[in-house]
């Protein structure tokens, strides 16, 4: 027998503010048409006037925590995964765990950008193994709509607002592909590349910062990398193709999902698709997909969930679950 991470809970929460493509047609030379083509994208969530990143992530964590009818007391670690944490420092975790009352455990952020959340499950998933903990709050929030340029029509229209979170608790496995919860976890970067996509400031820099990114560039990695790391992750889990029931990309571009699809030769009914209602959310993505797949109906106990993410830095992975 080996200790494996099941999934337990999700849920998620989005800001109140909706905004339609076409409200960027009053500032940019832009269309609804224009980004729906290109992107998918057909509306997104803004955060509100000082609602900060931890406050959609305690949103999102408090959601989680009642699907998997625990309390906070029954955790031992929080892992928020974001680029867009409150302050420099402290965490956003430890303000999270703050909010929650939770006065033992420990909290931390991962930085890896749009791969973040795959990171953090990843870190999960081997503190989880080791024995370090028994029930770990997984979170990605991120407010990408303060480190926007809204003078950039390439960038400005594809990101939005939201948190997601998962519960992931200890469970006796028999070591094989049968088991439920994550069963693999690939994880890569390449800084070499780390000037296709970046935020032009910071702690060490400048105070502030905007994002900057060259669309052609991260298009072309995305997809190649997308797939390596889909089939390495399953290949580790000793599963095939066919066994998969739902990929849960990264919700960056409609096109690049679907090139990732076609690439794992997987039809798209197969897919958790959100980003026509969300866009880019960065690490918020992936469990916000999920929490909308389960709440659709279509991720259910048993299937076979493939995550993957590519972000900054490069940074790129994926995680092969059974639910």
């Amino acid at each position: 027998m080996i200790r494996r991470a099941v999934v337990r809970g999700v849920g998620h929460y989005l800001p109140e503010r909706i905004v339609p493509n076409a409200e960027f047609e009053k500032t940019l030379d832009t269309t609804d048409e224009w980004i729906r083509s290109r992107s998918g994208i057909e509306r997104r969530h803004f955060a509100a006037e000082g609602e900060t990143t931890s406050d959609l992530a305690l949103h999102a964590a408090r959601a989680a925590l009642d699907h998997a009818g625990v309390t906070p007391a029954d955790i031992d670690a929080i892992i928020l995964a974001t680029s867009t944490a409150d302050f420099t420092f402290p965490s956003a975790a430890t303000m999270v765990q703050a909010e929650l009352g939770m006065e033992r455990g420990f909290a931390y952020d991962v930085q890896a950008v749009c791969a973040g959340f795959v990171y953090a499950l990843g870190n999960a998933h081997a503190m989880i193994m080791s024995g370090q903990a028994d029930r770990i709050l997984v979170i990605g929030a991120e407010t990408f709509s303060r480190i926007m340029d809204w003078t950039d029509r390439s960038t400005c229209v594809l990101f939005g607002d939201g948190a997601g979170a998962v519960v992931l608790e200890a469970a006796e496995g028999d070591g094989t592909k049968a088991d439920r919860g994550i069963l693999s976890v690939d994880l890569h970067s390449d800084g070499r590349h780390r000037d296709i996509l970046y935020v032009d400031g910071g702690v060490s820099t400048n105070t502030t910062g905007h994002l900057r990114m060259q669309g052609k560039e991260v298009f072309r990695h995305a997809v190649d990398k997308l797939a390596r790391t889909a089939e390495r992750a399953l290949a580790k889990a000793g599963l095939e193709h066919s066994d998969v029931d739902w990929i849960v990309p990264h919700q960056a571009n409609l096109r690049i999902i679907k090139a990732t699809a076609q690439k794992l030769g997987l039809p798209m009914d197969h897919v958790v698709v959100t980003v026509q209602d969300h866009g880019n959310t960065s690490a918020a993505s992936i469990p916000l997909a999920l929490s909308v797949g389960v709440a659709r109906g279509q991720i259910k106990p048993g299937d076979i969930v493939v995550t993957e993410a590519i972000g900054g830095g490069l940074a790129w992975g994926s995680v092969v679950l059974r639910w």
